[in-house]
C-alpha cells in the first residue's frame, strides 16, 4: 500500500524563552515522534513547522530535523515554504513536503498570488486611508515529483488562512479582544475573503496541471480552516454539479474522508464539536487507486477548553490523516 498523509503540527518550535508553562521540545516530541510513526506516509505534508535561527547562518527547520531523526522519515527529502528572497524559511508556519528518497523532485514552485493577484482591499471600520494587498497569509507550496518507476504527481500543500478575525490594532484593547463588533466582523470578513482567495488560487493551479495533461495524478493535502461543504472546499472540489458542464467531470477533485463515518470524521474539536478542517482531495486518477483514509482522533485534545489555552498541551491541536492507495497507483500506464 502506498499513503499520503496530511498533519498540522501546531507551532512546532524549539523551547520558548519567554512562555512559561508552555511544553518544552522534548515533551512534545515524545507525544509527536510516535504519532508521526504510525502514519506510515510514504508523502507527508506538514503545517506550522516554525523555523529557527543560528549565528551567521540562515533560518533552518531545526526544531523538525530533531523532531524526525530517528523516525522512519529521517533520510526522507524535505521541502519547505521559504522567504520571497529564496535565503531562508520563514520564522512561523512554514509548510513542509517530506518525500521518500529515490523519488525524483523535478519541480517545486511557491505560489501566493502570482496566478491569482491580491485584491486591494480598504477596512472601512478600521478606517484604513487606503486599499492595502490582500495576501492570502501563507504561500501554496507545490511539487512535481516521480516515483522509482517514472509514475509522476502533483503535490499541493496547503495552510488556508484561519477563521479567526485579522486583527487590527486600532480596533483591539490586546490580542484578543476586539473594542467594536463591526471591527471583529470586518476582520472576520477579511478573513474569509484571504481563505476563499487562498482556495481559488489553489484551484487555478489544479486547472492549470489539467490543461497540461488531462490524466494528471493531483493531490491537495493540508490544514484548509473549512469543511468539505464550505466555500473554499466547494471552491477546490469544482463539482459538476457547481460548474454545470459534464466535460469538466474529470477535472473534480474528491474529499477522501467521505468514506469516514459521520461519527469519526473530524479532525479538530471546537468547544466539545469535531470539525473536518484538514484534508486531502485527490483527482480521478488517484481515486481509481484509493482504498481508505484513516483519520487519528483517538485522543485528540479539545483546543477551545482543554487548557484553557492552546500553547499547553504537548501534542498537536490537530488529527492528522492518512489516505492509503493499492500499489498499482505506482505502477507505469501500459502503452498500447
Amino acid at each position: 500500500m502506498f499513503r499520503i498523509a496530511t498533519f498540522n503540527l501546531e507551532n512546532l518550535d524549539e523551547d520558548p524563552a519567554d512562555e512559561p508553562g508552555r511544553p518544552t521540545f522534548l515533551e512534545r516530541a515524545a507525544l509527536l515522534r510516535p504519532a508521526l510513526e504510525r502514519l506510515r506516509a510514504d508523502i507527508l505534508c506538514l503545517q506550522e513547522v516554525h523555523g529557527q535561527e543560528r549565528s551567521g547562518q540562515p533560518r533552518d527547520l531545526l526544531a523538525l530535523r530533531a523532531l524526525l531523526a530517528d523516525t522512519r522519515y529521517a533520510n526522507h527529502q524535505m521541502v519547505s515554504t521559504k522567504t520571497r528572497d529564496g535565503s531562508q524559511v520563514y520564522d512561523v508556519r512554514n509548510l513542509v513536503t517530506l518525500v521518500p528518497p529515490g523519488w525524483d523532485i523535478r519541480e517545486v514552485a511557491q505560489i501566493n498570488g502570482e496566478i491569482v493577484p491580491n485584491p486591494l482591499y480598504q477596512r472601512t471600520v478600521a478606517g484604513d486611508p487606503q486599499p492595502r494587498p490582500l495576501e492570502w497569509e501563507r504561500p501554496l507550496l507545490w511539487l512535481r515529483v516521480a516515483t522509482p518507476t517514472g509514475v509522476e504527481m502533483h503535490i499541493l500543500n496547503a495552510h488556508f488562512k484561519s477563521k479567526l478575525a485579522t486583527p487590527a490594532a486600532d480596533l483591539m484593547e490586546d490580542r484578543f479582544t476586539w473594542k467594536l463588533a463591526a471591527g471583529w466582523a470586518e476582520g472576520f470578513f477579511v478573513s474569509s475573503m484571504k481563505r476563499v482567495g487562498a482556495a481559488l488560487e489553489a484551484r487555478a493551479v489544479i486547472d492549470l496541471i489539467f490543461d497540461d495533461d488531462p490524466a494528471a495524478l493531483i493531490l491537495i493535502a493540508g490544514d484548509l480552516n473549512a469543511n468539505s461543504d464550505e466555500v473554499p472546499l466547494m471552491a477546490l472540489r469544482g463539482r459538476v454539479e457547481d460548474t454545470g458542464n459534464g466535460a469538466l467531470a474529470n477535472r473534480v477533485m474528491v474529499p477522501l474522508e467521505m468514506n469516514v463515518p459521520d461519527s469519526k470524521r473530524y479532525t479538530l474539536i471546537h468547544h466539545g464539536k469535531g470539525e473536518m478542517i484538514d484534508h486531502i482531495l485527490a483527482s480521478r486518477r488517484f481515486v481509481q487507486a484509493f482504498s481508505h483514509t484513516e483519520i487519528h482522533n483517538e485522543i485528540l485534545p479539545d483546543e477551545s477548553v482543554a487548557f484553557a489555552t492552546d500553547v499547553k498541551h504537548p501534542e498537536s491541536d490537530h488529527a492528522p490523516v492518512v489516505a492509503v492507495f493499492y500499489d498499482d497507483l505506482l505502477e507505469p500506464p501500459q502503452i498500447v
